[in-house]
């Protein structure tokens, strides 16, 4: 089933999934994308504010962006999106936390300057095991219009 513009209610939840950050992981994208001492180096994150090694905040949005591929964005007429309004990392994701991601929409709109797409107003968000929420996130996508 595709999914449309016109497919998005505003007020709806859903959940995305489920991910369980591992010391290996974390370590892996950090060495790649992320290098500081407290994301790649267990010991010095020991010393850090964070007293143990933690998750880089780009590790858990690129987390929540594969979930959000598989549970709907890939089935949708996805036309990109304008960016990001805001991302929050309140909390650290640390070795072994499972995060639970949902999206929210927060309003919609019909494009006024091209009549084949809408626009959606969206928030993501992370919740670890312990009811933390370590990713906040508001962004808006554009989609395709139902055919008439």
């Amino acid at each position: 089933m595709t999914i449309y513009w016109e497919d998005f209610e505003p007020g709806s939840e859903t959940e995305m999934g489920r991910h369980t950050f591992t010391e290996a992981a974390i370590i892996s994208f950090a060495k790649e994308f992320d290098p500081q001492p407290f994301h790649v180096d267990p010991e010095a994150a020991k010393r850090s504010a964070f007293g143990g090694l933690v998750a880089s905040g780009w590790h858990t949005c690129s987390v929540s962006m594969r979930l959000m591929c598989d549970s709907y964005l890939n089935q949708t007429v996805s036309l990109g999106s304008p960016g990001v309004e805001s991302v929050r990392w309140p909390n650290p994701v640390r070795p072994g936390d499972t995060v639970t991601f949902r999206r929210r929409i927060l309003e919609t709109r019909a494009s006024r300057s091209k009549p084949h797409m809408g626009m959606v107003r969206t928030q993501w968000s992370g919740v670890n095991q312990r009811g933390e929420t370590v990713l906040e996130l508001d962004g808006w996508g554009m989609f395709g219009r139902r055919p008439q």
